[in-house]
């Protein structure tokens, strides 16, 4: 009997070695006797990983990424324990800041579950990108025009334009449009339904190099359009522009979904929008 208390014991003490180093190893530090468990190091670092920005270099998890990070934790417990020992885990402040954290966290957590419940298809993204493409038309015009305040001056010029004057130093010297009278009035490669009505109704009604014989009317001021060119809609391929599209719908589903949820709440309380 009393060999075998002695041989459990032996046993005991032996598992318990053992297991010492592997407790051990789940942490990266002891601080004033606290341990600092490895588990907080390898949640911040695929926090690091996962909210990298878009267009910055891409992050690995390296051992220099994890040494800094083992720095920061041990320093915040370090940080955490002085704060503890003050007190300050029971002020109103220190209360009122986790509870909007908790909220953040929280919020933060319901539109992620949306976003990954949500995904845009193939079939969303290719219906976007014709629809968009339609829109577009299948020409492009390359126009100039001078605009000016109000319908004398815009006779005037066109007075001169019929005299002989070039169009693109009348431009530079009377137009009030400042991004496009420095280059002559000249307002590069466009769809037509990029500009006001009143403008693109006159424009497709011109012929390549014919210039508006009666100024045109907008709110912006009235107006003289030459068109310079015609040519066939110049549209990206679809690969080239899913990635924006698919970010695009992505948005559009989350305001929906933000509204559906605004829209269902039971509350006396009145939005200022």
């Amino acid at each position: 009997m009393k060999t075998s208390r002695i041989a459990k014991a032996a046993v005991l003490a032996a598992s318990l070695t053992l297991a010492a180093p592997l407790v051990f190893a789940q942490n990266i530090a002891i601080v004033n006797g606290k341990a600092v468990p490895k588990a907080r190091v390898d949640a911040m670092v695929d926090q690091i990983l996962k909210n990298q920005q878009p267009g910055q270099p891409p992050q690995a998890r390296t051992p220099e990424l994890e040494q800094k990070v083992k720095d920061e934790i041990v320093m915040r417990e370090i940080f955490i324990q002085e704060a503890e020992r003050r007190g300050l885990q029971g002020s109103a402040d220190y209360k009122a800041q986790m509870e909007f954290a908790r909220q953040s966290i929280l919020i933060r957590a319901l539109f992620q579950d949306f976003e990954k419940k949500n995904t845009v298809s193939d079939a969303e993204a290719r219906a976007e990108y014709d629809k968009i493409k339609a829109a577009n038309g299948d020409k492009e015009y390359r126009a100039r025009h001078i605009l000016v305040e109000n319908e004398a001056d815009a006779k005037a010029i066109l007075a001169q334009l019929k005299a002989g004057a070039k169009f693109e130093d009348l431009a530079q010297k009377n137009s009030k449009d400042p991004g496009s009278a420095e280059n002559g009035g000249d307002l590069d490669w466009a769809n037509p339904g990029n500009y006001v009505p009143e403008f693109s109704q006159a424009l497709i009604k011109l012929q390549k190099g014919q210039t508006t014989d009666v100024p045109v009317k907008s709110q912006f001021g009235w107006h003289i359009i030459k068109l310079e060119d015609v040519r066939d809609t110049q549209f990206p391929a679809f690969d080239e522009v899913k990635g924006q599209i698919v970010q695009r719908q992505l948005q559009a589903k989350m305001i929906k979904f933000r509204e559906d949820l605004k829209a269902k709440a039971k509350t006396d309380y009145k939005f200022s929008n």
